[in-house]
């Protein structure tokens, strides 16, 4: 839970790229892959990560354009990493300009639950990071580099001559 704008800022800065590297490596022709007919394609997944921030927010007193419809996904993946972008950047002017530090204890309801405007926050981010990790399986399947978030990737490690690190 974020007690200051500053910190959710740091953080979501962070996430925030990490997720639109992995949204920019996508293709038009990756957005289709999936694990099982019964599961998510990862242009679902990656739309649905995009479309998550309005549909939280919506949520809240925040006011700023995001795309907040989980369907139809789009067949572009341009167009997917271009709306996150949008959706990210919208999200952060928004909070810039519509909380404050003390506003984040206020408390909302969230799809049943109560939780502060700083867990809304930690929320977004947590999110974010569990679809990225689908998204990143299902973009190794369909043949796509997997950029490095928290350090370099295996794909980075053999591109720079050496073996990625036995877990």
């Amino acid at each position: 839970m974020f007690q200051t704008l500053d910190g959710f800022f740091k953080l979501w800065n962070f996430e925030a790229d990490a997720t639109q590297k992995i949204l920019n490596q996508l293709t038009d022709e990756s957005l289709p892959q999936e694990v099982t007919p019964q599961n998510w394609t990862l242009g679902r997944i990656a739309w649905h990560t995009v479309t998550a921030i309005g549909v939280v927010t919506s949520r809240t007193d925040l006011s700023f354009d995001s795309p907040n419809q989980d369907y139809t996904v789009p067949t572009s993946a341009k167009s997917i990493s271009d709306s996150y972008q949008q959706a990210s950047n919208g999200l952060v002017e928004a909070v810039k300009n519509q909380w404050t530090d003390n506003s984040l204890r206020e408390v909302q309801d969230m799809f049943g639950q109560k939780m502060s405007k700083g867990e809304i926050l930690s929320f977004l981010i947590q999110h974010q990071i569990h679809h990225r990790g689908q998204m990143t399986i299902l973009m190794r399947q369909a043949g796509l580099t997997v950029p490095g978030l928290y350090g370099p990737s295996k794909e980075e490690w053999a591109m720079i001559g050496m073996e990625a690190p036995k877990m």
